[in-house]
């Protein structure tokens, strides 16, 4: 038996071969991965816990394969986001008000994984209920970027995107309200999807933004983001916002045209190695047979502004049950707002209170006309002018983040240069449209570079295509 497993250059599809070969048991994939976070998880801290039932879970993969009902993610070993329920483990969100939390149900992309047998090795830590761009939001301390543990791994799924890089699982899944699956995924060197808006479940996701919380996949290839994908993806009627099968649209057939932004990359915040990487990007997608042309999109520059008003107002209000009254963290007051104030004073960090405060005051008497509801009509308009625009071409690329993964504390005591990270990513969430980040190449320093691809809504497939196409020409390590 084989149990000397290469999971450098392992995918699913390889790992799904071997394992119904009889190469190697999913006991043994496993516990190579175990192995691999027991070496390393004390440095890198992408692991808030690792599930004690993971041997047994590997067991009912086993007997999959031995009874003929595998799937392709049978027995795939996979970390999950510090903010999925699942049922009996502590699901946190990496905030110290949640820090004993157990979840009493599964979530919706749970039920999924558990019913194809996928082994889920544990929880990975992230910004304090997903605020930030660099996992330095964690209550319970930074994950480090396994490329260079000086830098930080992106956010705020740091946990997961680092549990991949330093191979302590296969895949992983991730959430995204800004680019908190993308930006990360180009910081590691590793796939990042974020799927269109209602095609992959939020029931059990512990809400941030909920018009642009979505749930996606981390790997190494583009192939395995796809299949991770197709696993979680489908219609929950827990979830209001979740799309019915009939309610898709049909694919079309590829342009082969891919629009630049130009006027929305001129700007001076985004890093020269990164556009000169980009430009040599496009010309790997020239390669590929792609035509790329220029497209205008006057509004998408107020997409961060946008995102900067609707995702406070709506952590504001999703973060309101957190009182402790009904669960979570408790701290005694002589009356009712003396308990709100002393738990939630306690339970929350500093970008979540600057947040809350944020977004309370965006959705007070007076402000709300002036800011909220003029946030929703500029968004509308970005969605229409995207929507326009996918009228002549097949997807819109950009550079995943305008800068490269920084080191700790570089850009922690300034919030703003911080939310500039998101600048090219958040307008796919705003739109609620399909967008991926794709590793491009590394700099001199061995620094890893992205590239993002928007398609229109629904279309992930588009996002594949294209992504399989530009790794023939630009291949890493797998």
């Amino acid at each position: 038996m084989n149990t000397k497993i290469n999971l450098e250059n392992l995918t699913i599809e390889k790992a799904h071969n071997s394992l119904k070969s009889g190469e190697y048991t999913v006991t043994e994939l496993v516990n190579a991965y175990l192995n691999v976070i027991k070496e390393k998880n004390n440095e890198i801290n992408a692991y808030r816990e690792v599930y004690s039932d993971v041997l047994e879970q590997a067991l009912v993969a086993e007997e999959m394969f031995k009874n003929g009902t595998a799937t392709l993610m049978t027995g795939i070993p996979l970390a999950l986001k510090d903010n999925m329920l699942v049922d009996g483990h502590i699901a946190s969100a990496s905030s110290l008000i949640l820090e004993n939390y157990k979840a009493t149900y599964d979530a919706g992309i749970i039920k999924q994984l558990k019913n194809q047998g996928a082994v889920f090795l544990g929880r990975t830590n992230m910004d304090e209920f997903a605020m930030g761009s660099s996992t330095e939001n964690s209550a319970f301390g930074n994950t480090k970027n396994p490329l260079d543990t000086s830098r930080v791994p992106g956010g705020s799924s740091g946990g997961s995107v680092a549990a991949v890089a330093m191979n302590g699982t296969l895949v992983s899944l991730g959430s995204d309200t800004g680019g908190s699956i993308r930006q990360p995924a180009a910081f590691c060197g590793l796939v990042g999807l974020k799927p269109s808006y209602g095609t992959v479940s939020r029931f059990g996701i512990i809400s941030m933004g909920s018009s642009l919380d979505q749930v996606g996949p981390f790997g190494k290839t583009v192939r395995d983001a796809e299949i991770l994908f197709n696993a979680i993806n489908g219609y929950d009627e827990n979830d209001g916002t979740s799309i019915k099968k009939e309610n898709r649209l049909q694919s079309t057939p590829l342009k082969k045209k891919i629009g630049v932004p130009r006027s929305f990359l001129s700007g001076d915040g985004t890093d020269k190695e990164i556009m000169k990487n980009f430009e040599e990007s496009c010309k790997k997608l020239e390669a590929a047979g792609y035509e790329i042309v220029d497209v205008s999109l006057p509004l998408i520059k107020y997409s961060l502004a946008v995102y900067y008003i609707i995702s406070p107002a709506e952590v504001s209000s999703n973060l309101a049950r957190y009182d402790g009254i009904r669960y979570g963290l408790h701290e005694d007051g002589k009356n009712l707002y003396e308990v709100y104030t002393k738990t939630r004073g306690k339970g929350f960090g500093k970008e979540v209170r600057r947040r809350i405060l944020l977004g309370t005051y965006i959705l007070s008497h007076g402000y709300y006309d002036a800011y909220y509801n003029t946030a929703i009509k500029v968004r509308d308009a970005i969605k229409d002018e995207l929507t326009n625009i996918f009228l002549e071409v097949d997807a819109i690329i950009t550079p995943t983040s305008p800068m490269m993964p920084f080191k700790f504390g570089e850009k922690s005591a300034d919030p703003i240069s911080m939310y500039l990270a998101d600048l090219f990513s958040v307008p796919a969430n705003i739109a609620g449209i399909p967008a991926v980040s794709i590793p491009s190449g590394k700099n001199e320093q061995g620094l890893p570079f992205g590239l993002h691809i928007m398609a229109p809504f629904l279309r992930e497939d588009i996002l594949f295509t294209i992504g399989k196409d530009f790794e023939k020409q630009a291949p890493h390590k797998i």
